[in-house]
């Protein structure tokens, strides 16, 4: 299997462009990073949005020859992409294509990149492999559809329990099935259509989730809190309602207080004293998070390379709520809103079995391990997070089902790009323990967990400012997913 590293993109213009981004060889290269990628020219690509249909597929099966490249299937065995009878070019079924062309085609350096080692073997029954996936192309569909006609321009991410990612939406996408050359192409991975899901960038206030166990488990329970933090460089740290919100500083914050309403100088002033060394410490070691490459998450569709650099005290400072130096993508964000909810985080994956093109119920191999724990929250610290977590859930007014409980962080990131807004939350089943197995996940929702990650990179359009305004929208997204 090839794994992919994809290079990320500054997190500020003035940094160097090679940061490791999301996701081995080096894909989506950036000029004077390491050198110019190769690049093909792709014919009349229709980028504009598409709308995709939402009504269910039946199965189908594709027989291909040996020698040809295998299919691949969504998790209910609907195909996704097959090879056409001259055995030259990658079909994409119609109704799948646009909503899964960012993340799937080897236009986009996707799943039918990553998982080629497998594809291009032959199967017992003379057919080449073929894989089944964990995502839900009806899902996929209804998100993407919904982000076309809200649109919001960023990524919608959905985790089980397990690890296993059921939709991986990134709009605005394209159509493969115009383009004439299916070779990579840098535009359609990393242009407008490229897959935000697998990008990185400043996670804002989302990082919280992480300052708040650290801070916990140093001891820091209360901080003076002014609203405004200057210690004379020109860029004071402030909080998100300094201005609004004047006649209620200064005060004496708690560590709940300053989770649920996203103090920036709460956490600042606690990463300051508990220090450089014990806040990468424990990052790495709590959180898998780190700008070393042992600190790399290694999926089966690529590697998640996160990114933290501390120059000095105000990078210190700054780091505690996602900002300076500090960049992740929506599908780490996933991982970590499951830790924050079970406790562990697992590796997410969306290889659920290997199987024959002639048949997508005919399992011939296994896919990832599920429930692959690479980092735990200590037991004594989770309590007050998953308390702080229902608090901003109920803040900010996303509702869900009766059977499912609701936990969230919010987070507004500032960027060279501008701002980005970010909500990680959990529709937690109540009967879910973190540890059920699934042989398939046709009826998940009875007992099954939903991380969903959504992502705004076009805030201005809907006029938010700030994160918590894009709950409506965020709902919406969660209905689709935990409303059935």
């Amino acid at each position: 299997m090839k794994i992919r590293k994809i290079t990320a993109l500054a997190a500020s213009l003035t940094m160097l462009a090679g940061f490791a981004s999301c996701s081995s060889k080096s894909v989506g290269k950036i000029e004077g990073a390491d050198g110019p990628a190769e690049k093909t020219t792709a014919a009349e690509v229709t980028t504009a949005p598409v709308t995709t249909t939402t009504g269910k597929a039946e199965t189908t099966t594709v027989p291909q020859s040996a020698g040809a490249k295998g299919n691949i299937y969504d998790a209910k065995g609907h195909l996704l992409v097959s090879t056409s009878e001259d055995g030259k070019r990658r079909v994409f079924a119609d109704e799948y294509a646009v909503s899964f062309a960012n993340i799937l085609t080897t236009m986009s350096e996707g799943y039918d990149t990553a998982f080629e080692d497998i594809l291009t073997k032959t199967s017992p029954s003379g057919s080449p492999q073929a894989i089944k996936l964990t995502l839900d192309g009806d899902v996929q569909n209804q998100i993407y559809s919904y982000m076309e006609s809200n649109n919001i321009v960023g990524a919608a991410v959905v985790l089980r329990t397990d690890g296993s990612i059921m939709a991986q939406v990134s709009y605005p996408s394209y159509d493969p099935n115009a383009v004439a050359d299916q070779k990579y192409d840098e535009d359609l991975a990393w242009g407008d259509v490229g897959n935000k899901a697998f990008s990185n960038y400043e996670p804002g206030s989302c990082f919280k989730i992480m300052s708040e166990v650290i801070s916990d488990k140093h001891g820091v329970y209360s901080l003076h809190d002014d609203g405004t933090w200057d210690f004379g460089n020109d860029h004071p740290i402030v909080n998100w309602d300094h201005e609004t919100n004047k006649s209620s500083y200064p005060m004496e914050r708690s560590l709940s207080s300053a989770f649920i309403n996203s103090s920036n100088i709460f956490f600042a002033k606690a990463f300051d004293n508990i220090g450089e060394d014990a806040v990468l410490s424990d990052l790495k070691t709590i959180f898998h998070f780190g700008a070393d490459d042992s600190d790399d998450i290694k999926c089966d569709f690529g590697v998640l390379s996160n990114n933290i650099e501390i120059e000095d005290v105000d990078d210190l400072r700054r780091s505690a709520f996602g900002q300076s130096k500090v960049l992740t993508c929506p599908i780490f964000l996933t991982a970590l809103g499951r830790e924050a909810v079970f406790g562990d985080m697992v590796t997410p994956f969306v290889l659920k079995d290997i199987v024959d093109s002639s048949d997508p119920n005919t399992k011939i191999g296994d896919g990832s391990k599920a429930y692959d724990v690479i980092a735990s929250i200590p037991p004594e610290c989770r309590d007050n997070l998953l308390n702080g977590m229902r608090g901003v859930g109920s803040d900010i007014g996303v509702y869900v089902a009766g059977n499912y409980s609701f936990y969230a962080k919010t987070g507004t990131a500032e960027g060279w790009r501008g701002d980005y807004l970010y909500i990680t939350g959990c529709a937690k089943n109540n009967s879910d323990n973190g540890s059920q197995t699934y042989e398939n996940y046709d009826n998940y929702g009875e007992t099954g967990s939903y991380v969903v990650v959504m992502e705004i990179q076009n805030p201005a359009d809907h006029g938010f400012e700030f994160a918590s305004q894009s709950a409506g929208l965020y709902n919406g997204i969660m209905n689709i997913v935990a409303g059935k």
